[in-house]
C-alpha cells in the first residue's frame, strides 16, 4: 500500500467545503467514518473540526497500519527498571 500524505489528507478535507465532507476517511482507509461524515456532514461539523487538527496523527496511524502495523518501527529501544525492594535476610 501506498504512503499517506498529510497534505494530501488535508486537500481532501477541503472538499467539505463544497458540500462533500468525508474523503479525507475515505483517503486513510476508514471506509466506516467516511460514510458517517457524507451523510452527517461531517457529524454535523464538529468531526471536521475534529480531523483539522488530528489528521497528522491520523495520517501516522494509517501509514504504521498500512506497514504491519508497529513492527515497521524496529528502532525502538525499551528501557525496564524495577522499583521493588529486595529482602535481605540477615539473622
Amino acid at each position: 500500500m501506498k504512503v499517506k500524505s498529510t497534505g494530501t489528507t488535508y486537500l481532501c478535507l477541503l472538499f467539505c467545503l463544497v458540500g462533500i465532507a468525508g474523503i479525507n476517511r475515505f483517503y486513510l482507509g476508514k471506509i466506516g467514518t467516511g460514510i458517517i461524515w457524507i451523510f452527517t456532514f461531517g457529524l454535523f461539523g464538529i468531526g471536521i473540526i475534529y480531523d483539522i487538527f488530528t489528521i497528522p496523527n491520523q495520517v501516522r496511524m494509517a501509514n504504521l497500519l498500512a506497514n504491519g502495523g508497529f513492527q515497521a518501527n524496529q528502532n525502538v529501544i525499551v528501557n525496564v527498571h524495577s522499583n521493588q525492594p529486595t529482602l535481605d535476610k540477615t539473622e
